[in-house]
């Protein structure tokens, strides 16, 4: 990468641009992008292959998330459940767990959906969303 010769003033708001957090900086290209009216986006797009797709395809928003295998530790799995479905007694997620694969949420947030899988699968169960 090619060395970018700076003047003194911008060297000394660089060096106070590395020390922000991530938030800080995040609220900082958020408030560069309203006050000049401009993107962080890069400016150049690259071109859609032949034969792609005419429309653009919509970002899934809501996901089903399905309990496909219980895996090895039931009882990791049920507490998982527990957590994901709070108001589900211990016999319901024991229930539900053994009797996989069966469905745990529908319409949920990615997010959630998200959060769910990763709860499910670091207890050693197997999780699809759909």
């Amino acid at each position: 990468m090619a060395e970018i010769k700076l003047s003194e003033k911008l060297e000394k708001i660089a060096k106070e641009l590395e020390g922000l957090t991530v938030i800080e900086m995040a609220d900082l290209a958020k408030y560069l992008e309203e006050k000049f009216g401009v993107s962080a986006m890069p400016v150049a797009a690259v071109a859609a292959p032949a034969g792609a797709a005419a429309s653009p395809q919509e970002e899934k928003t809501t996901f089903t998330v399905t309990l496909t295998d219980a895996g090895a530790n039931k009882l990791a799995v049920i507490k998982a459940v527990r957590e994901v479905l709070p108001t589900l007694g211990l016999m319901d997620a024991k229930k539900l767990v053994e009797g996989a694969p069966k469905e745990l949420l529908k319409d949920a947030k990615k997010d959630d959906a998200q959060s769910a899988k990763t709860k499910i699968e670091a207890a050693g169960g197997k999780v699809e969303l759909k």
